[in-house]
This record gives C-alpha cells, structure tokens and sequence, in this order.
C-alpha cells in the first residue's frame, strides 16, 4: 500500500483546505499511486503562525536536548529504512539498493548535524580596558524556509531540516511534488523523535506560488534552496529584496578530466558509476568528460562496455543498477539533448533512445566528439548521457574545465602530486574530488561557486546562515 500524502502544519497531519490534489506517479509504470495535498494561501499562514510559535518555544530548548531528538530521529529512520527505501523506488525510480543507501545516508547526517549543533560556540574577545567583558553569542537566526527537489527527496531535505533544527531554528519545508511520500517519512521520523509540531512545517503545491508567498513573509528569516540555477536566482533575487539570508545549492556540469597517467580502469569504474547513479539525475554527476588522447580509446571503451552492461528497469527488481527517469519531461530533454549532439556532428557510441512505452526509462548514453556548441556541453543533462572529449595539452583540459558559468563539482585521474595540486588550486569549482568520488559526506563542505550557487550545505560551514552572531560588551558597575 502506498500512503496519500498531507501536509504536516500545527502538529496535524491535513489535507489541503482547498481540497485540490496532485497524483503521485510512479515512474516505471505510469500508474497513479497515491493522491497528494495541496497547500491554499490559507494553509501557508497557519503554517507561518505554527513556525513562529515554534521558533520562540524550541530557541529556548538546550543544544543538548535538541541533539537528543536528532539523534533520536536518526535512529527511527534506520529502523524504517526498508519501507521508506520501498516507498521511494516507488515514487522516484532509482534502485531500492540506491534508495536505502539514501535513508541510511540521512540518518548519518541527523547524527552529523546533532553533534555539530551543540559546538555552535561563541568566544570571549579580550578587552582593552580592565573591567570589560566582550562576547560573542551565537543565536538562530529564526524561522526557515526550505525548497528541496526530487532527485533525492531525503538526501537533500535532510541537510536542510536538521541544520534548522540543531541550530534552534523552526522550519517550513516545501517537499517535491514528484517525491512526496519520502519526504513525508522523514518528517514524521523526526515528529516521532520529539520535535514539536509547531516546530516543523511540511507543504505542498504550486512552487512558484509558496516560494512567492513564504520567502517575503516577515515570519521567514531564512531560504534555503536546491534547485536549478535559473529558479536560484529568481529566489535569491527575492529573498535579497527582504533582505533574507540564503543558502543556494544550484545547478552543475561537473567536468571529470582523465590525465595521461590516469589508472583509466578506475576512473572507468568510479566516474561510470557516478554518471549513471540515480539515472543521471544528480547535480553532482560527472557529466562533461575530458581524456588524454594517449588514453582516450581505452577510457572510451571501458565506458561504452560498463554503460551497456547496465540492467535497466524497475528499481525493485533484483539486479537492477539503473531505473527509470523521474518523470516524462526527462525523457523529452534527453531526446532533445541527444538530437541536438547528432544534428551537430558528435558521434553517438551507444544507447540515445528511449526504452519501451511503459515508464520513463532511457538508454545509458555516451557521446564522443562533441562539438562545443552541442547543447550537452554547455546545459546540465540531468539524465544518462555522457559526453566525452578528448584533450592533447593539460591547458585545453583546464580551460574547458572552467569553461562554464557552473562550478559545484569537478573530478580528475592523475598519479602525479603536481597535476594534482594544479587541479586544486585552478579548476574553479566548489568541490575538488581527485582519484575516487569523496563529495557529499556530511562532515565536508557541500556547495559551489559561479552560477551554481553559495553557501554550504555540509561540514561544520553548513551550520553558519542559520546562526546569527550578536556582540555584548559590558563593563562593570
């Protein structure tokens, strides 16, 4: 069975007062398999007035008392993991061998969040005068709200959320409309956990129409967004009429360059891997792929071989390492992408076509001799197409790396420490990962530069936009 979703607001668990729904799809079939509440005007001001309560009641609560309920919280998520990895397979599509790695990631990160809440230190500042007491005092910032995206419905609400939480701060979660129920079992971990229903707001709806209405409302003090650029910077233009702070974790077309003195079988194996997870649908793939032309047929022939031995199919099928595309609109981007490489001369190595009429699935896909103005070199895919380039200087492949306006991720292969240090000082990105993929932990930075955003959804910088510093200085009687 497959739960309707409701929106959480006040400690209630309600349909939308309109009454309107959205069905939930599941994407490898194309049935409908649950129905989904959508948020009035008049949901989102009960939801701010239960935020703003919430906020003046859980500030007060001790860090160490709110690291208790994450953690609580945390260990509640790995015991539902096998439902809640069901239920997002279900509605998402990526295998269900992907999607528990994905709830046991989150709970990894409400630990990782519980304990960095209680360091939110301040400091004493000595003074230039006897008698003085000068001090630092870190305070949440106030009531949040957080837009989170399909792709990883748990993944990225989860940073956001217990980033929120460990800092004092109440928060107003918009979850994808795609992937609701996921989201959904991630909130009603914590509520189980002890975090107050006023505390924790969850909505539904028309994005455009929540963003719009909840980013300028006095109660908000904060945005955090992850999304693509183009929405980012509509809501960081927003939020910055109000003055509000923001988090924005934003598009990518992450370049993986393969140097001469690669190990060509690994970078095989890991950027192959990474490329076709969760169906492309990562802002963090590898997606622009720059060889050496001394290792460029080998590298080429490892990746079309691994990305034809994938299994394709419904994610809660045995053996499957590929599901199906979220929904109908990533196909059509794909076919596009891919009409558009061939119209402009790439050769296509394998795959490029959809598979079968049922569910959203698509060919692993890989490219060779992409033209610079082909589309899949300049927009982020976002689905399992691959475009491989070949470079004869280390220049070219610096150049084309910083190419773009996107800076999230970047991936390299080099055995030499002086390439490597190269790489980390020149490629303009918000993460470096050099011989193996080692993003997206929660104790290291999260975030990019250039169009792809600011700010920092992991490590201990992700706890920063939700505090607010205040100075006190006191001089005795």
């Amino acid at each position: 069975m497959f739960p309707d979703v409701k929106l959480h607001i006040a400690g209630e668990w309600r349909a939308g007062s309109g009454g309107q729904t959205l069905p939930i799809l599941n994407p490898a079939t194309g049935e409908t398999l649950s129905q989904l509440a959508v948020a009035t005007r008049d949901d989102l001001d009960q939801a701010l007035a239960a935020a703003e309560r919430g906020f003046q009641a859980w500030r007060k609560v001790s860090a160490f008392e709110r690291s208790k309920v994450l953690r609580k919280a945390a260990n509640l998520m790995r015991e539902r993991a096998d439902e809640i990895a069901r239920i997002m397979t279900l509605e998402q599509g990526k295998p269900v061998a992907e999607a528990k790695m994905e709830v046991l990631g989150g709970a990894d990160t409400m630990d990782w969040f519980a304990e960095e809440g209680r360091r939110a230190y301040g400091r004493v500042i000595p003074p230039r005068a006897e008698g003085v007491m000068q001090l630092v005092i870190r305070e949440p910032v106030g009531p949040v709200a957080a837009f989170t995206p399909w792709n990883f419905p748990i993944n990225q609400a989860v940073r956001k959320v217990s980033a929120a939480l460990c800092t004092g701060c109440s928060v107003i979660l918009k979850g994808p409309e795609d992937t609701p129920a996921s989201c959904t079992a991630l909130i009603q971990a914590l509520l189980d956990a002890g975090v107050p229903g006023d505390v924790l707001g969850l909505v539904f709806g028309d994005p455009a129409t929540i963003s719009s209405y909840l980013i300028p409302h006095p109660v908000i003090r904060k945005i955090t967004f992850t999304g693509s650029t183009a929405i980012g910077k509509e809501l960081a233009a927003l939020a910055g009429q109000h003055m509000k702070r923001a988090t924005m974790e934003l598009g990518g077309h992450a370049p993986a360059i393969v140097f001469r003195d690669a190990d060509v079988q690994k970078a095989v194996q890991v950027l192959g891997a990474n490329k076709f997870r969760n169906a492309g649908q990562v802002c963090v793939a590898p997606t622009r792929f720059l060889v050496h032309d001394s290792v460029f047929d080998a590298f080429v022939d490892g990746f079309v071989g691994l990305s034809q031995g994938l299994k394709v199919g419904n994610g809660l099928e045995d053996g499957v390492k590929m599901g199906p595309l979220a929904h109908g609109r990533r196909i059509e981007a794909m076919e596009a992408f891919v009409a558009d490489a061939e119209q402009k001369g790439a050769t296509l190595r394998t795959g490029g076509k959809r598979i079968g009429n049922q569910g959203n699935f698509f060919e692993p896909t890989v490219f060779t001799d992409v033209p610079l103005d082909a589309r899949i070199m300049n927009e982020e895919p976002f689905g399992p197409i691959a475009a491989i380039q070949r470079f004869s200087d280390d220049e070219e492949a610096f150049t084309e790396a910083n190419r773009l306006p996107y800076g999230l991720a970047a991936y390299a292969y080099t055995r030499s420490a002086e390439t490597a240090t190269k790489l980390a000082t020149r490629v303009e990105s918000g993460m470096m990962s050099i011989n193996h993929h080692g993003i997206a932990l929660p104790e290291t930075p999260f975030g990019g530069v250039k169009d792809s955003g600011y700010g920092s959804e992991g490590g201990s910088e992700a706890i920063e936009a939700y505090l607010n510093t205040k100075f006190v200085t006191q001089a005795g009687f």
